[in-house]
């Protein structure tokens, strides 16, 4: 219960509808715990009463229509109650889910790695709903349930006064121990069960993120039936965890509900010895009967706590996973740069295995250089240090000078403008996508981006222009098409940093041919890192920076790289090399 105690936080917004919410739950509790026994005491003797010395049909008509009355308040008050804890919840969900999706927006890359996108997302949809209800239901309950039972227990107390009779409240001391055994049983294994069956909610998610995300390949390579078979396997074995969950769930239920019998039992074998009056016997049965349920509902809690600790593990695992790129308590904002990026003695790793080596080099600014070698060799890495998205484990990086940990990351980045090889547009207008650069652009402002990166034209094509729809991830438009948005995005934004991710990778050679002109005219006045795999991509590049296994084998332009680097000739033989074998030069 301590570890649910910080996200009660969550109910302050709502205080009100809150309070009135428990306050409506406990009118409920007193009317069925108290209510209901006493009126049933009053409401029997009429019901045996016959014959003429039997009261007047007036009182007989205003005593029964005292089970109405309590009834409807017990009504409305259980729907009040009901309606208002709903609303709280939903307003609880909103904002837990809010927060840890927040709490996704800024956490490394490197998490991101590790973690698998459908995991995430059942973490964000299907946990936080889980412990939203069960923090409503924890509190609701914790304030009905105790309130029903003193009712009940105030109940017994009264109608034992009258009759003299402690009988009752024995049994109920007795009994009540007795339920304890089955919640705490059935809790242990809920707590088990529970955590297993959310950890297979994510596979679900995951396997269903992955076949929908690759649904052309899943086609492609006949597919369907490895991807059925995997989704039902996955599927079974929630299936199994929850059916788990369910048996020691509806277990307890019964079993409280037979210790009630042996309590009602015992009850009327006093009755019976103690020659009680028959109206005061249903009464007291009544109270009895009463103060099983909120000892049923505070069982059925304990089972609520167990499920809702069990996503919460899963959902603290995002709330307070630390950040491995954090800002600095006193981080600057970063200047406008020159452009200039130094790397100082700058070793990485991930997970212990080293990708870069001690790596001293200076760029200076405006300076468009390509960054190539084999795949592995530390090219991606060494680019994706320059904005954050990982920090070096040794060493230092430099924008103009500054050590870029000193400066807050959203700055940095606001000063680098980064186009990948998969283009990612978002389901919205190309417009908006574009703005994506700069958010107070004007229409003008988007309009000259487009037409710099020779999107323009196709655009003034499509049927809505700058208000098309792209779907997801720009499904409609072409990959060219999505390239040149996503170079118009940068255009716009003008940073004095630019990386580009092997950029015309997956094009038609008409698609290149443009984007390599809107590359160029991208690149003057800025300093530009090219990841490179294709040669055609890093023709406008003035330096070249050569990578073989987390090392910098070779530094200069192509034609000194040619005549003196091995690596870098064989890398470009084996993608020029003719027909009839023989190696063209680039001069």
């Amino acid at each position: 219960m301590k570890r649910l105690t910080p996200y009660f936080r969550y109910l302050i917004p709502c205080r009100l509808q809150f309070g009135l919410a428990i306050l409506f739950g406990l009118l409920y509790s007193i009317s069925s715990g108290f209510g209901i026994p006493v009126i049933t005491q009053y409401v029997v003797p009429f019901l045996l009463a016959s014959g003429d010395d039997g009261p007047a049909f007036g009182v007989i008509l205003g005593i029964l229509l005292l089970i109405p009355a309590v009834f409807v308040v017990r009504a409305v008050s259980n729907f009040l109650n009901a309606y208002l804890m709903a609303y709280t919840g939903l307003h609880v969900l909103e904002s837990l889910r809010v927060d840890v999706f927040r709490k996704l927006q800024t956490l490394p890359i490197a998490f991101f790695g590790g973690n698998s996108v459908g995991d995430l997302m059942s973490r964000v949809t299907n946990d936080s709903t889980v412990l939203q209800a069960g923090l409503l239901k924890i509190v609701d309950d914790l304030i009905k349930g105790p309130a029903m039972l003193l009712s009940t227990g105030a109940a017994i107390l009264y109608l034992s006064y009258q009759q003299k009779e402690i009988g009752f409240i024995l049994i109920v001391i007795a009994t009540v121990p007795a339920c304890i055994f089955p919640i705490r049983y059935v809790g242990k294994k809920v707590l088990a069960k529970a955590r297993l069956a959310q950890t297979e909610a994510g596979s679900i998610n995951r396997i269903l993120n992955e076949n929908l995300s690759a649904i052309r390949e899943v086609r492609a390579y006949n597919l369907e039936e490895r991807e059925i078979a995997r989704f039902a396997v996955s599927c079974r074995a929630f299936l199994k965890q929850v059916l788990k969950t369910v048996k020691y769930d509806k277990f307890l239920t019964p079993s409280i509900e037979v210790i009630a019998a042996f309590g009602v039992s015992a009850a009327l074998a006093v009755s019976i010895i103690k020659d009680i009056d028959p109206a005061n016997v249903a009464a007291l049965l009544v109270a009895l009967y009463m103060g099983y349920e909120p000892i049923k509902k505070l069982g059925n809690l304990n089972t609520t706590l167990r499920r809702s600790e069990a996503s919460l593990d899963r959902l603290e695992y995002i709330l307070k996973h630390d950040d491995s790129v954090p800002d600095a308590a006193n981080a600057i904002a970063l200047p406008r740069p020159r452009g200039s990026v130094i790397f100082r003695d700058v070793s990485f790793a991930y997970d212990n295995t080293p990708v870069l080596n001690h790596l001293d080099i200076e760029i200076k600014p405006h300076e468009v250089v390509a960054l190539v070698g084999p795949s592995g060799a530390g090219k991606s890495t060494f680019a994706n240090l320059i904005p954050r998205f990982y920090d070096p484990v040794e060493g230092t990086v430099l924008i103009d000078g500054i050590n870029i940990r000193d400066t807050s990351k959203q700055s940095l980045r606001a000063h680098i403008a980064l186009v990948s090889q998969d283009a990612i547009l978002f389901d919205d207008t190309i417009e908006n996508n574009i703005r994506l650069g700069r958010p107070d652009a004007d229409a003008a402002a988007v309009r000259a981006a487009a037409k710099a990166a020779f999107a323009d034209e196709f655009i003034a094509e499509l049927g809505e222009g700058y208000a098309t729809i792209v779907g997801e991830r720009g499904s409609r438009l072409s990959g060219g098409q999505r390239q040149r948005i996503s170079i118009a995005r940068a255009f716009l934004k003008d940073a004095p940093i630019i990386i580009l991710d092997e950029p015309t990778s997956a094009l038609d050679s008409e698609s290149e041919r443009k984007i390599q002109q809107a590359l160029e005219t991208l690149s003057k006045g800025r300093t530009v890192l090219i990841i490179a795999h294709r040669f055609s991509t890093i023709q406008h590049a003035t330096r070249v920076l050569v990578f073989e296994a987390g090392n910098i084998v070779g530094d200069g332009t192509h034609q000194s790289l040619y005549a003196s680097n091995n690596l870098y000739r064989g890398l470009y033989d084996l993608q020029t090399t003719t027909a009839q074998g023989e190696p063209h030069s680039r001069d």
